[in-house]
């Protein structure tokens, strides 16, 4: 008997599955979905003074490669402002150069990146749900809608939707988001930013080199994020914190780190932090011109075995 009832109720569930409507089906996939398109759709947001934009660009795309899409003067915020506005595209990493004429309104600058987002609506939702405050509310901007987001921490971010979905090549090495925050804050963040990125924690190492933080006396705890966004690297400091470190957002991983640096160099940056190495990696911070700060990394043997997944 038991048997005869258990197929019914099998039989049951495939009619119901049968006759549920396309439309509700694909309304819970909707909602289950992550937000983030891919992570070669992510923009770091540099700001600089407008006569420091060329000379930016230049030394910026000299050091990586890539190519600049065609500058234009927009207004990119919801109230009246004006900027230059570009793409910088590279293989390890694509920055969104802004260079205002105008006093630029509050907070914009303060945001460190920009996500593109499959759905503005659901992200808003999404991200509200998993503890962020909406403090820019969303407002139509050229060719799309944005929003400005604060986790947990006091992290900003900035969210994109295109009306005409942009197709970019995927980056051959994904840059890591570089987040400082305190003790207080750390697991709040962190559990914030994975339910809405819908990824997870590859690592948390509670003593993590202090040399990493230009403090080799001491320890930090490093927590490492991965998600359809991306990468993120979580820091986790009391805030006794030598410059430059904290004033980077984004890592850049390439495959020569000695001659990336000679590129640079040789295009106007400032080397400010000389490579190290550590946990597997070497790494070093360069100023470029107009004062943008960049951390630039390259992976030893095992470390890239494991980004590898081998």
């Amino acid at each position: 008997m038991r048997s005869t009832n258990a197929i019914a109720l099998v039989a049951f569930i495939a009619i119901v599955a049968a006759n549920t409507p396309v439309a509700a089906r694909d309304a819970t996939k909707s909602r289950e979905a992550a937000a983030a398109v891919a992570p070669q759709y992510d923009t770091t947001h540099v700001y600089v003074a407008p006569d420091d934009v060329d000379k930016f660009a230049a030394s910026f795309l000299a050091t990586f490669g890539g190519k600049s899409t065609k500058q234009v003067v927009a207004t990119v915020t919801p109230t009246p402002s004006s900027t230059t506005s570009q793409l910088l595209q590279t293989p390890v990493g694509t920055v969104s150069l802004f260079g205002f004429k105008t006093p630029i309104p509050y907070p914009f600058g303060a945001e460190r990146n920009g996500y593109l987002v499959a759905d503005m609506d659901e992200a808003i939702k999404a991200a509200r749900g998993a503890g962020a405050d909406v403090i820019v509310s969303t407002f139509p901007d050229p060719i799309g809608r944005d929003a400005v987001v604060q986790w947990p921490g006091g992290i900003n971010l900035q969210l994109y939707w295109h009306t005409t979905k942009p197709d970019y090549a995927p980056f051959e090495r994904i840059p890591e988001n570089r987040v400082y925050v305190s003790p207080d804050r750390a697991a709040a963040f962190t559990r914030s930013f994975v339910a809405f990125s819908r990824g997870k924690v590859v690592s948390d190492d509670a003593k993590a080199p202090g040399l990493e933080i230009g403090r080799s006396d001491v320890t930090y705890r490093r927590i490492r994020i991965e998600s359809p966004f991306g990468k993120m690297v979580v820091l986790v400091t009391d805030g006794h914190l030598p410059y430059p470190y904290g004033r980077e957002t984004t890592g850049y991983e390439v495959a020569d780190l000695s001659s990336t640096l000679g590129k640079a160099k040789d295009a106007g940056a400032t080397v400010l932090v000389e490579s190290y190495t550590s946990s597997g990696r070497s790494a070093a911070f360069v100023m470029f011109p107009g004062g943008y700060i960049a951390e630039i990394h390259a992976l030893g043997p095992k470390s890239a075995s494991r980004a590898d997944g081998k």
